[in-house]
């Protein structure tokens, strides 16, 4: 389980990428990934192609990070879900908080 960061050449997009299981385990790292995102990236990205398995925590940090920006970003985007994350995230009603692609 790993996470990534990055962002565009532009300082336009933001992008957070989770390989393998997206849990409570990544708690502190995943904060620490958007913690200084300022009004240079209005878009977030959270891309999910590499990840297997996502719990309770994980939508509980979604939350949180979408709570803590608040106004200061454009838009939050959860990419690339595989078929079984994407369920998960249709049953708990985050098509409704989040872009979902």
């Amino acid at each position: 389980m790993s996470l990534t960061t990055n962002l565009s050449a532009d300082g336009k997009n933001f992008t957070i990428q989770i390989k393998g299981k997206f849990d409570f385990n990544l708690v502190q790292e995943f904060r620490n990934a958007y913690a200084d995102i300022g009004e240079q990236t209005p878009k977030i990205v959270i891309d999910l192609r590499e990840t297997e398995y996502m719990d309770s925590s994980a939508l509980g940090m979604l939350l949180n990070m979408q709570k803590n920006l608040g106004t200061r970003v454009e838009s939050i985007r959860i990419a690339n879900c595989r078929p079984q994350i994407k369920k998960i995230l249709q049953i708990s009603r985050f098509d409704k908080k989040f872009d979902i692609d």
